[in-house]
């Protein structure tokens, strides 16, 4: 079952996301939070697995508390899913840099939040094309003061699976465009992540595009 909280200034929407929630089988809703604050107790106090967070909330907002959450290594299981009402909103990559598995519009389909769900709570990030496309675009317009990710100690094959990890492959897609099992595919993810020190793929999607190794058009 998987535990689920959802953070959001407005009842009506947490209304309506705990119903959709509570009708898939393998779900529950465990908490409900008006405020950032309120979401990163309730994760820690109810064992969430996934945290489903607005961006703009009062006391914390949504970026601060997946800070919170990510920083936390009580809450390293937790997994955030941001929302937001714009794809164009320059809270986003922030979200997604401070350690979130993955971001919704909105005006996402009930069963795709259903399915990003199940996707971030097993581990994987969701970078939808539409999702995908704002990122990178973020990445490459806006400058972060960061250093960029040194790849040096990643081995040749482990950076070709980076740059399809950053094209929005899967595992499976990955494994039959390098001709090897899906085992071995992921075992190269789990190196990769440890050496960039990346909590999920969302980070080495940002990782590749910061170091260069694909741009928006390849």
């Amino acid at each position: 079952m998987i535990r689920v909280v959802l953070a959001d200034d407005q009842a009506l929407v947490r209304g309506a996301f705990a119903m959709l929630v509570e009708s898939a089988v393998d779900m529950q809703v465990v908490g409900e939070a008006g405020t950032g604050r309120a979401a990163v107790e309730l994760a820690r106090s109810e064992r969430a697995d996934v945290v489903v967070m607005d961006i703009r909330m009062p006391d914390l907002d949504g970026i601060a508390a997946t800070t919170a959450i990510a920083a936390d290594e009580d809450l390293a299981g937790v997994r955030v899913l941001v929302l937001t009402t714009y794809d164009t909103d320059d809270n986003v990559l922030a979200a997604l840099r401070a350690g979130a598995s993955g971001f919704l519009i909105k005006d996402t389909k009930p069963a795709a939040l259903l399915a990003a769900i199940r996707t971030v709570a097993a581990g994987e990030a969701l970078l939808s094309p539409r999702a995908t496309a704002t990122v990178i675009a973020r990445v490459r317009a806006v400058p972060d003061p960061a250093p960029r990710p040194n790849l040096g100690a990643l081995t040749e094959r482990e950076l070709d699976v980076l740059v399809l990890v950053a094209k929005g492959l899967t595992n499976a897609e990955i494994a039959e465009t390098l001709v090897v099992s899906p085992l071995t595919v992921k075992t190269h993810v789990s190196r990769i992540l440890a050496k960039l020190l990346a909590r999920d793929r969302v980070q080495l999607v940002i990782a590749a595009y910061e170091a260069g190794l694909v741009t928006r058009t390849s």
